[in-house]
């Protein structure tokens, strides 16, 4: 299933009709290995945070870094598996999350960690939510072809160097834990892109630190699902 954009606007062009993307939710710190690497506690239950939507963009578009991004290295790669909700869910059980699944795609939730941490008191949003920081792409991959969403290998690689290797099945809440989670008391609408977490391996918490800069390619490849290109550019 594409992705297109119209505007500001993307959509999914879906076989029941086109479904207009909606809110984006992330899940953090869901895998234990990359908790650790941030020094943060194993969660108990899923940690849910949001990104403005003009924070979407797609697979060959660039990441463009707004200025108030530039005073100082911080701006972050997190390779993801997006799902796509495709009929409402609400209190919906685990062992029928999935069937609300339309599709999956490759994500990267990119983060400008000083906006992160210390610009907005601790809350993920503005360091989230910038435009363009939620790639999204290159395609929609239906449900129904992805044998098992936490049974997939997650790579990101920045300038062709591997810097994440995972796998989805070291998610501590896998897709459809996460699903039931969310959608309990709240409605998940079609076109809501739900970002599962992301593997060890980030910029911040490697030795020496690595921040994307002006001109580096960011790819992002999840196995079954393809290959998210994005360029960085500094607006």
């Amino acid at each position: 299933m594409q992705l297109v954009r119209s505007g500001s606007d993307i959509t999914v062009l879906s076989p029941s009709g086109p479904i207009a993307l909606g809110q984006i939710i992330g899940i953090g710190l869901n895998y234990a290995q990359h908790a650790i690497e941030q020094g943060s506690p194993i969660p108990e239950r899923p940690v849910v945070f949001s990104k403005n939507t003009m924070a979407a963009c797609l697979s060959g578009e660039s990441i463009r870094v707004p200025k108030i991004c530039q005073d100082k290295p911080q701006v972050d790669f997190e390779g993801e598996l997006a799902v796509y909700i495709g009929r409402p869910a609400r209190d919906v059980p685990i062992e029928r999350a999935l069937e609300y699944v339309l599709g999956y795609s490759c994500a990267n939730d990119v983060s400008a960690r000083w906006w992160q941490k210390q610009g907005s008191g601790g809350q993920f949003y503005r360091g989230k939510s910038f435009d363009t920081f939620c790639p999204l792409g290159p395609a929609v991959i239906p449900a129904g072809q992805v044998s098992d969403p936490n049974n997939l290998r997650l790579i990101t690689r920045v300038n062709g160097q591997v810097m994440q290797d995972s796998t989805t099945g070291d998610m501590i809440f896998p897709v459809k834990a996460v699903i039931a989670e969310l959608s309990r008391g709240m409605t998940l609408m079609p076109g809501t892109v739900i970002l599962t977490g992301t593997p060890p391996g980030v910029g911040m918490a490697r030795t020496p630190q690595v921040f994307l800069a002006s001109g580096d390619t960011v790819e992002v490849e999840i196995e079954q699902v393809g290959v998210l290109v994005s360029t960085v550019m500094f607006e």
